[in-house]
């Protein structure tokens, strides 16, 4: 059995035996959703479902990311060290959605952190990472331009604040792609699996493990997430899984395909802007509803079908993706 199978199908028991540990504990301490009254009506009745999943998440990550740096720094230390980075990256971005959740639903504040102080720390962990791949991993300022088999090189000065772009675009899209049961896991899982399997064409392993063990978390917490959904994600784990997804393709010079693997996300996004400008210039929506899997919603279509659909066109896009490359 291949090394990567081995990473993924540990770091899943690892993440379902959290999972038994942790929803139970939630659910005890009453850390439980709030849903938008405005919101498709279907929704209220996940009031007081569990949140802060990405808890889950995070333990496992850091567990067999842990336990895995410390394995390979015996044989492989280089690969061990090149771990890093996106470790912080990932966790990094766990902690700010955590403390956001934090103030929204166990100190019942329900601003939670100011979109200014959750910007700016994203910005800085976001900063930190590409700083870490020019200055100390070397990684170059290099990007790969799908279909055309070349890559090319930014200067320093515009690589940097495009990165940075880069990784809290992705953030945002996904964070904005959470709200139905399963959603925003499926989607995510597919383009983790898509950026491993090229690290695996590639040969490139820091980026294979770490895939590999993220993968494997959200499919363990998957179990626990798919409609009805005995645990919601939360900002907790949205923002992690954003933060994986960019910080890989940094890693791998694809920032570029993310625009292709990751279309429900960007589409996801695009709905929301064209919801809040179009309302403004009219006073009239544009969608039923933004993000636009809830316009979905209000048409008719119910959970199950719209977690299908998206993730049938992210697996067909990640098709593509992959033979671009």
């Amino acid at each position: 059995m291949s090394f990567q199978v081995k990473i993924l199908l540990l770091s899943f028991a690892t993440s379902v035996a959290i999972s038994l540990i942790v929803i139970p504990l939630l659910r005890k301490l009453k850390v439980g959703q709030s849903e938008r009254e405005d919101g498709p009506e279907s929704h209220l009745k996940k009031k007081g479902t569990p949140t802060m999943g990405g808890l889950i998440l995070i333990t496992a990550t850091l567990l067999l990311s842990a336990f895995l740096y410390i394995d390979y720094s015996v044989d492989e230390p280089l690969i061990a060290t090149r771990l890093l980075p996106m470790i912080f990256v990932t966790i990094g971005f766990g902690i700010v959605g955590l403390v956001d959740d934090f103030k929204k639903v166990v100190l019942h504040n329900t601003e939670g952190l100011s979109p200014k102080a959750k910007m700016i720390g994203l910005i800085l962990i976001a900063v930190t990472y590409v700083c870490m791949l020019v200055f100390v991993f070397e990684n170059g300022t290099d990007i790969v331009i799908p279909f055309m088999d070349k890559s090319i090189t930014l200067p320093i000065y515009i690589y940097i604040p495009f990165a940075v772009g880069v990784i809290v675009a992705t953030t945002n899209a996904v964070n904005l792609t959470d709200g139905i049961d399963g959603l925003s896991t499926s989607v995510t899982t597919i383009i983790l699996t898509c950026l491993t399997v090229i690290s695996i064409i590639w040969n490139i392993k820091s980026t294979t493990i770490f895939g590999s063990i993220v993968i494997g978390s959200e499919l363990g917490f998957l179990l626990f997430n798919l409609h009805p959904a005995h645990i919601i994600m939360g900002d907790t784990g949205s923002l992690l899984l954003g933060g994986a997804i960019a910080g890989i393709a940094l890693y791998l010079k694809l920032p570029l395909l993310l625009l292709i693997i990751a279309i429900i996300p960007v589409i996801e996004t695009l709905s929301v802007i064209i919801q809040v400008t179009y309302y403004k210039k009219t006073k009239k929506r544009f969608f039923k509803m933004a993000p636009i899997h809830h316009h979905f919603e209000l048409m008719g279509w119910n959970e199950n079908k719209v977690v299908s659909i998206f993730t049938i066109v992210t697996l067909l896009a990640s098709i593509v993706g992959v033979l671009s490359v």
